[in-house]
């Protein structure tokens, strides 16, 4: 009997503690579906939080002023030769270099001057004519910009300021906050020394703000001081400047804030910077520095075209991956492993019967990308750097870009010259007045600049443009039927014994 009883409880007691253990096994599968379930929920939100951030740190632009100088300080074929022939430095040997350079530069008649070149005192500027160059460009876009986007200048959150050639102080951010009584705590950032590609490192320093800066509004102005820098000597490479740089300059206005999407013209997809100065030959093709007579100046040298291409080169290899659809990529790469195949078997079958004394055939100096890619799959629009004719059409041939593609950046040229850091604005500017400009499309912008260094982003269209802005007074009237300079056809009969003449007494010249 105690037998039975006693084997009752321990049965009792087994199903007991399995039906416990049971229960427990249970409760910790329940609680680990809820912790996982929480995981899942914790991982979505950070994952939504993320995408908010990221949107919340995309970088639109506003609008952009260009500037447009005045008519007094307009610098025509007449003008050109009085500036030149008063440089008593040059023989008939350096002016007839300069009157090529001039005539086969791609610049026409309607470009602009800073004041005391066209007055004659570029050999001795001063310090208060230097500031009243600069303030006009940085003030006038400023005001044009205030006004066109009705924002305050209190509302600005960041501001960058870009002139290469002239770092006074306090500095030109500070001489703009004063001006427009901006706030005390507005970020400001002055750069110098970044040459012609300084406007888009500019917009990739407010690009970088803005991911930790979030609801801002961000001003870039890009400009040069050309006055006090005029190169008055008569050393060939360092003439080129004269001939190549005008005045100009532009302020444009970012934000990140999403509430102001709908009145964005552009969004910037993607940004890349190359600086190629560790090459010797790169860093030397575009250098400030003093001839054999002490005369200040910028060398531009024969190379510089090809540092352009090395860079540029580098850039877009990096870049076209994330621009490019994926089939065109498939489609290059396939492409190019079939010649790369049937150029090893070629040179194999060359080898063995002839040797290798074959010729070796010169690839064109600007050839990016091997020429097999086909950007405009990614890209409908190309805005080039107006740095001069032949790196326009370096890069034209470079990148396969037909007459239509070229047609802006020629125009600014032409029209404008070489403002340097804000000439890509005014080829931009040529883009929305011809209304080329609709939602959509996406425009790649190339800059190049001393250094060496390239500088290229993409941009988005968010709506259909069409704004003359700086180009409303000339856009009818482009493109002209030449863009031929008629200074060869005007002045080519100079003669030494003229220009000896001249230099006695060159206020006598007259000019047809």
């Amino acid at each position: 009997m105690s037998v039975s009883i006693y084997r009752e409880t321990l049965t009792l007691e087994i199903n007991h503690k399995y039906s416990s253990s049971k229960n427990s096994f249970q409760v910790m599968e329940y609680l680990l579906k809820i912790l996982c379930l929480f995981s899942l929920l914790y991982s979505i939100l950070q994952l939504f939080k993320l995408i908010l951030k990221r949107r919340n740190q995309s970088c639109y632009m506003l609008a952009y002023e260009c500037f447009k100088p005045k008519e007094e300080t307009k610098l025509n074929t007449d003008t050109c030769v009085r500036i030149v022939l008063r440089n008593r430095n040059l023989g008939l040997d350096e002016f007839r270099f300069l009157l090529k350079t001039m005539v086969s530069s791609g610049i026409g008649e309607n470009t602009y001057c800073p004041k005391n070149v066209l007055e004659g005192r570029e050999a001795c500027p001063s310090l208060k004519g230097t500031y009243e160059e600069i303030d006009e460009i940085m003030f006038d876009t400023l005001d044009g910009l205030f006004k066109k986007t009705r924002f305050s200048p209190s509302e600005i959150d960041i501001l960058v300021v870009n002139v290469s050639l002239f770092s006074p102080i306090p500095s030109l951010t500070s001489r703009i906050i004063n001006r427009y009584k901006m706030r005390e705590d507005v970020k400001v950032f002055n750069l110098a020394g970044m040459g012609c590609s300084a406007s888009v490192a500019a917009i990739d320093l407010v690009q970088q703000l803005f991911k930790t800066h979030e609801n801002s509004l961000g001003i870039v102005v890009s400009t040069e001081d050309l006055g006090s820098h005029w190169y008055c000597g008569k050393d060939k490479k360092m003439m080129l400047s004269n001939c190549l740089f005008r005045s100009g300059g532009c302020s444009m206005l970012f934000t990140n804030k999403m509430e102001l999407k709908h009145k964005a013209i552009l969004k910037l997809k993607h940004m890349e910077r190359t600086q190629y100065g560790a090459d010797d030959e790169a860093y030397n093709c575009c250098i400030q520095v003093e001839d054999e007579e002490g005369f200040a100046g910028f060398r531009l040298t024969k190379s510089l075209v090809k540092s352009a291409a090395k860079a540029l080169t580098v850039n877009l290899q990096t870049m076209v991956p994330k621009i490019l659809p994926l089939w065109e990529l498939v489609r290059f790469f396939t492409v190019s492993l079939c010649n790369s195949m049937k150029k090893i078997q070629l040179e194999n079958i060359f080898s063995l019967f002839f040797g290798h004394g074959g010729k070796t055939v010169k690839k064109p100096i600007f050839n990016v990308l091997g020429g097999g890619i086909n950007l405009k799959t990614g890209i409908e629009h190309f805005c080039v750097h107006p740095g001069g004719k032949a790196v326009v059409d370096g890069v034209g041939k470079g990148l396969k870009l037909n007459d239509y593609d070229l047609e802006p950046a020629r125009m600014a040229l032409h029209r404008w010259g070489n403002t340097s850091a804000g000439g890509l604005w005014y080829v931009l500017g040529y883009m929305e007045a011809k209304k080329r400009l609709k939602k959509g499309d996406r425009i790649l912008m190339i800059s190049l600049g001393a250094g060496f260094k390239c500088n290229n982003c993409v941009w988005e269209v968010m709506r259909d443009l069409s704004d003359t802005n700086v180009w409303k007074e000339s856009i009818e009237s482009y493109p002209p039927p030449s863009l031929n300079n008629p200074l060869k056809e005007k002045y080519d009969w100079i003669h030494e014994d003229y220009l000896g003449f001249v230099r006695f007494d060159y206020s006598t010249l007259k000019l047809d």
